[in-house]
């Protein structure tokens, strides 16, 4: 950086004079880093290779953030369809379950509704009561 008879100088210049502001810029120009003393054309090198690897990592996360958006958007079209096939489901269910339906089933097993008047009651004596699903005790007939 400063040839050696430069740096004598400032060294006895420094012993024999007290510290004016040239010695302290000389110093401050020791201190700095020496990219500061890189010529035009490899600074502008440097320069160009650090935007390119700027614009080359913003376009990795942007890829990055399309695809976590993809799979995004697939997961919801997923989840829609499940839903929607769930809602079919239910009213497949309920279609099945409803009163109507049980008794063309029945009809088609060859079941026929009851006569009230031929209808026989048990009642059995000392018969307990047994708790059914919901925690309800069952009556007697």
């Amino acid at each position: 950086m400063y040839k050696l008879k430069e740096h004598k100088a400032t060294v006895q210049s420094a012993q024999l004079t007290p510290e004016g502001p040239v010695l302290a810029v000389k110093r401050r120009r020791q201190l700095h880093p020496s990219f500061f003393h890189m010529g035009p054309v490899a600074l502008s090198i440097t320069s160009v290779l650090l935007i390119g690897l700027m614009a080359v990592l913003y376009l990795s996360q942007l890829g990055q953030a399309v695809s976590a958006n993809q799979q995004l958007q697939d997961i919801h079209a997923q989840t829609t369809e499940l839903n929607r096939n769930n809602q079919d489901l239910v009213n497949a269910i309920t279609h099945e379950r409803s009163p109507a339906n049980l008794a063309a089933q029945a009809q088609k097993m060859g079941l026929v509704p009851a006569d009230a008047k031929s209808v026989q009651i048990l009642v059995v004596p000392h018969l307990q009561m047994m708790p059914n699903q919901d925690d309800q005790p069952i009556k007697p007939y």
